[in-house]
Order: structure tokens, then sequence, then C-alpha cells
């Protein structure tokens, strides 16, 4: 099937997938950005002559956001590295198993992650922290995409979870990704 969602999955499922995508969408802008500002520079400095102040941090900021914002619809793609080899010479039942215990050790991983990321976005929040540039933008503004991004990467994973334990996912090595379910 080649739509990004089922009919028959539950709304939430649907709306999660919908989310990922347009996490994906956000992402794809943010690195347009990146690249409009980084050509911006280059031509002030070379062009122009002139310094520049705030570009280098903002695209930065910019490409570690895109990567962060960009998790879920990454996972919802299946584009994370993946090693089918062994899943590949189990039987059906044990692969579904190591699917669901990946998943739920992703799952935690991420949540561990998610915890350390709000507490340095909350810390720069509370202490009104800037950086120590000449532009001086407040921190909690780029920090928010740590755990925004991982809280939104989990939702992804349970919805995978939700799909591989209920069989609407084929944990079928064999299948060609493009031809697995999103």
């Amino acid at each position: 099937m080649t739509e990004l969602t089922r009919r028959d999955d539950p709304a939430a499922i649907r709306a999660i997938g919908h989310v990922s995508t347009l996490c994906g969408v956000v992402a794809a802008f943010m690195i347009f950005a990146s690249v409009l500002i980084t050509c911006q520079m280059i031509f002030l400095r070379a062009v122009m002559g002139q310094s520049t102040v705030w570009q280098t941090e903002a695209v930065i900021y910019l490409m570690i956001g895109a990567t962060l914002i960009g998790l879920p619809y990454v996972q919802k793609l299946r584009g994370h590295v993946g090693v089918d080899l062994v899943p590949g010479m189990l039987p059906a039942g044990a692969r579904k198993m190591l699917a669901v215990g990946v998943l739920l050790a992703t799952i935690f991983m991420i949540a561990l992650m998610l915890g350390y990321g709000w507490e340095m976005f909350h810390l720069a929040w509370e202490r009104n922290w800037r950086s120590e540039s000449v532009w001086g933008i407040k921190l909690w503004i780029p920090y928010l995409a740590v755990p925004l991004g991982f809280a939104l990467f989990a939702l992804q994973l349970v919805a995978d979870l939700w799909a591989v334990a209920t069989g609407h996912d084929d944990v079928n090595p064999d299948v060609a990704p493009e031809d697995r379910r999103h």
C-alpha cells in the first residue's frame, strides 16, 4: 500500500502520521531557510565586504532544529539506519517480538533524551539564558527543538509500536521499504 496512512487505522494513529508529515515539511523549510541565510551571508561577506552578526548562529540553530524536528518524519518513512540480517533469519513471530523489543527500547531512550532536553530548555527559559554571541538570542528558542523533536519522535514510535503489535505493519524484511505501510 503506498498511502501514508491506512483508512482502518484509528484516528489517533492517522493524526500522528499527519503530524509527522508536517514535521518533515517544517524541517525542509528550516533547511531551505538555512541555505538562503548562508547565501545571504556569503554575499554580504564576499561581495559587499560587510561583516555578519547573526547568520552563522541562525544557520547552526536551524540545522539542529531541522534534524530534531525531522526525526518523526524520518521514522515514519523508515529512513533511520536499520540492519535486517538477524530479523530476516527469524520466523514471523520472533521477528514481531524483536520489532516490539526494539521499539520499546527506542521509546525508553527517547524518553530519557526528552527528559534531559526538557530540563535544558526549562533552565534556559527560567534563567533567561542568552547566547554569548553579538546576536545574543534567548537560548530557550533553539533549545525548544530538543524536547519538541524528541516528544514528536516518541509519538511516532508509539504509533509504530501499535502498528506492529496489532499487525497493521509488516515487519517482513523481504518486503521492499517502498512497499511497506508508512
